[in-house]
């Protein structure tokens, strides 16, 4: 089959690569969609990611499709089931899973290959991470609820109580997800982000004011102009770059939290005003991944359609088109691209 490998920095390979077969407790897709991510495009770039890969390897990890094989004491899945499988499943056994923390679960078994013809979900995820889509929802939208349902967690994780005013720093794909969420939930959204095509869709996805950070030499100073001079009483950052974890912290009003959650480059760090954390009594919060309840949330909203989460794919490209797409993200041309694997 064809298949993207990852060697190295800007090192992306399409190969010719066995065809996965399933072993007990596994089973085989053929990929409908594969959606790309900004993580992708982050791992892509930096060449690594600490927790979820080591080079070479299979690529991608967002994707839904349809079962084609299944292994030896498999339950309840045959062939043919339309299916959207998580990234990653807990141990369920751990000093962390026994506290229900299982993104901190240090046993995660992790998935990687999405873009490719087939992929192969091994037993962990099968037996509790992946989940039917329902014949009515396009494969396109179940493709994205590994994304969703670190979006989800984040917010469980951020002490957001409705008509908040919620700041997000960063118009990516999960910004925009952000957005969306947050403002129908009832939440006034203040979004920052540097393309005004992103930004203008973070308005259909419920923003109540948009800002260019480009236009803009202060971005606290602007967010207190909008909050009475406090500041906001979330701030989520969602770009993965220090200097904007930074100005996240000095966003928030005292007492306010702040979610530090794209993930920065690593061995990075950050200065923090001791003064400003001690006496504004901020709280911040590190949040990663996801966890299975928020998986089974993510794609329940997306089939509920309350939120227009199509809005977020770009386009639709063939599997050999996925370098130039990597560049096109790169270029920020584009937010999600639908990679359709087989004709």
């Amino acid at each position: 089959m064809l298949a993207a490998l990852l060697y190295g920095q800007e090192d992306l390979r399409l190969e010719q690569v066995a065809e996965p077969t399933p072993a007990a407790g596994e089973v085989v897709i053929q990929v409908a969609v594969a959606t790309t991510c900004g993580t992708d495009l982050k791992v892509w770039r930096r060449g690594n990611h600490a927790k979820m890969l080591q080079l070479p390897t299979l690529f991608g990890h967002e994707a839904s499709g349809r079962v084609v094989a299944v292994g030896n004491g498999v339950e309840n899945w045959q062939v043919g089931d339309r299916i959207v499988a998580n990234n990653s499943a807990p141990c369920m056994k751990c000093f962390f899973c026994q506290r229900e923390e299982y993104s901190l679960c240090p046993n995660l078994t992790w998935n990687n290959g999405t873009f490719a013809e087939y992929l192969k979900i091994p037993a962990a995820i099968v037996q509790r991470n992946m989940l039917r889509v329902p014949a009515d929802l396009s494969y396109e939208l179940a493709a994205m609820t590994e994304p969703l349902a670190c979006v989800l967690h984040g917010i469980a994780r951020s002490d957001v109580s409705q008509y908040n005013t919620v700041v997000v720093l960063g118009d990516g794909a999960i910004g925009l997800m952000f957005v969306g969420v947050l403002a129908q939930r009832g939440n006034r959204v203040l979004l920052f982000g540097g393309n005004q095509q992103r930004l203008q869709i973070g308005q259909k996805l419920g923003a109540a004011k948009t800002f260019d950070y480009r236009q803009i030499e202060d971005t606290p100073s602007v967010v207190k102009e909008h909050t009475a001079g406090w500041g906001a009483d979330v701030v989520i950052e969602a770009t993965g770059i220090p200097a904007v974890w930074e100005s996240a912290i000095a966003c928030a009003r005292p007492g306010g939290t702040v979610n530090l959650f794209g993930g920065c480059p690593r061995d990075t760090t950050i200065t923090v005003n001791t003064e400003q954390l001690h006496y504004s009594e901020l709280t911040l919060k590190g949040v990663f991944h996801n966890t299975p309840k928020y998986v089974r949330a993510a794609l329940s909203l997306l089939a509920s359609r309350v939120i227009p989460f199509e809005l977020l794919i770009s386009e639709r490209r063939p599997l050999q088109d996925l370098e130039q797409v990597f560049q096109d993200m790169k270029a920020r041309q584009v937010i999600k691209v639908a990679i359709i694997p087989t004709s």
